[in-house]
């Protein structure tokens, strides 16, 4: 347990957008839509029951030494998966470093439907300890760290808070990129007129989810609960909250934020935030919380995007964010 009484180290830190590519809508867009090449050794896949009889699917980069080199688990954000392009570009510059990096679908993710008939939604740490707990126990892993990006951030956060000081012994550090630790503000924000292209392609993407789900577990899921939803926030009050057991969009929201527990992290803890994210709010409330604890490294830009950080080729391939954790994670290791 870590005893210093001193503020959070809060960065404003220069990032130099890629030529053309300023601005938080071109960064986030740009991202989504620019090829990669990304050199990555075969992964060995894991299928790790988090509940009984629900399995999440891992992708593995063992080093030689896999006991001795640090674990990375990396965990994606809404309707991402395991081939997301910043998943590979943080395993590809992890494993480079001598990581172990696996990569996490959370459940139903990554053409994983039929292996759980339960939702994914942005509460479920549980599920990041029990993979956590699987690697511990059956691959023997020595030290690791966890690492999220947008609502992937806010559970990685949310782990590491309710871990608190009774964590894993094995675990030493978490980084988040844009974390949706103020799920509500960040659901509210995707709702302005300005972001409407990314809420409806999240709400095309979760509605096409639900209709998988309903082909692999018939008559679990009422469809029919889909009409009419117009906003993000529709679909957690009326799908998400309803089916995982929260009363409405609110309680889900206030109960699975990171927000809550974000004070009460004790490993060191990197957060990087853009502030033109065209969505991902942090509240005045939680940049309080994060400032006093001595243990989160907060790092805020000008620019970047929403988990973009698109910058100048100097030396490496640009991708900021993902360079930014891989040496944060060294220097804690």
């Amino acid at each position: 347990m870590r005893t210093s009484t001193s503020n959070a180290t809060t960065q404003q830190k220069q990032f130099r957008p890629r030529r053309f590519l300023c601005g938080g809508h071109i960064q986030t867009i740009a991202s989504f839509i620019l090829p990669r090449r990304i050199t990555l050794p075969k992964s060995e896949q894991q299928l790790i029951e988090v509940e009984p009889g629900i399995h999440v699917l891992c992708h593995c980069h063992w080093q030689a030494d896999r006991r001795s080199a640090v674990t990375v688990i990396v965990v994606h954000g809404l309707e991402g998966s395991t081939e997301s392009n910043y998943m590979l570009g943080i395993a590809e510059k992890g494993f480079a470093a001598g990581m172990n990096v696996v990569r996490m679908n959370q459940r139903t993710c990554g053409g994983t439907d039929h292996l759980a008939p339960t939702l994914y939604h942005s509460g479920r740490s549980g599920d990041v300890m029990a993979v956590a707990k699987s690697l511990i126990e059956k691959h023997g892993i020595s030290r690791f760290a966890l690492c999220g990006f947008s609502m992937g951030g806010n559970i990685v956060l949310k782990t590491a808070g309710e871990w608190a000081s009774n964590g894993p012994h094995e675990f030493r550090a978490a980084a988040a990129v844009c974390p949706a630790m103020d799920l509500a503000a960040s659901a509210d924000a995707l709702h302005n007129p300005a972001n409407r292209l990314y809420e409806q392609y999240f709400l095309w993407k979760l509605k096409a989810r639900m209709r998988n789900k309903d082909r692999c577990f018939p008559g679990q899921y009422d469809l029919s609960r889909l009409r009419g939803l117009k906003s993000l926030r529709d679909f957690d009050d009326k799908i998400t909250a309803f089916y995982t057991g929260f009363n409405g969009a609110s309680d889900y929201y206030a109960r699975a934020a990171a927000a809550n527990v974000v004070e009460k992290i004790e490993v060191p803890t990197y957060i990087l935030y853009a502030r033109n994210d065209p969505f991902i709010r942090v509240t005045p409330e939680t940049r309080r919380k994060v400032e006093r604890n001595p243990n989160i490294t907060f790092v805020e830009t000008d620019d970047g995007g929403h988990c973009s950080f698109l910058g100048e080729r100097n030396g490496y391939d640009g991708h900021f964010a993902e360079r930014e954790v891989v040496d944060f994670l060294r220097s804690v290791r």
